[in-house]
């Protein structure tokens, strides 16, 4: 079971993909809050992921992010997670965003444990 205080931390490095402009979220070529937004699922997914069970994976239910600054393509931005809530199977994270030493983003995610065998299951009865 994941613990309070678990930390993650990933970067990537803004590509003509992860704009605005491809991910049709805006006009410009700077880097997309969609983008943004899945830098953050990820990280937090990723740092919890080890703690988990046979069967077991997290999915993303809700998000509070907002989007202060942006950046250009080949810059390199940076999102750091950490879990500060968890009630019973749901876990709640802070998660920012940085490009060098500017905070782009922040906000709070909250995933759920799931049993991936169950989840799919329930999914393909659809």
């Amino acid at each position: 079971m994941p613990e309070i205080g678990t930390k993650g931390l990933l970067s990537e490095i803004v590509t003509d993909d992860k704009t605005a402009a491809a991910m049709g979220s805006g006009t410009l070529p700077v880097y997309a809050t969609p983008a943004m937004i899945a830098l953050m699922e990820k990280t937090a997914m990723l740092s919890v992921a080890p703690s988990l069970g046979e069967n077991e994976a997290t999915v993303g239910t809700l998000l509070e992010i907002s989007h202060l600054a942006a950046c250009g393509t080949g810059t390199k931005v940076t999102c750091e997670s950490e879990l500060v809530e968890i009630d019973r199977k749901r876990l709640v994270f802070n998660v920012s965003a940085y490009n060098g030493e500017t905070l782009i983003g922040k906000g709070r995610h909250e995933r759920f444990i799931i049993n991936t065998v169950k989840f799919m299951e329930k999914v393909n009865s659809k």
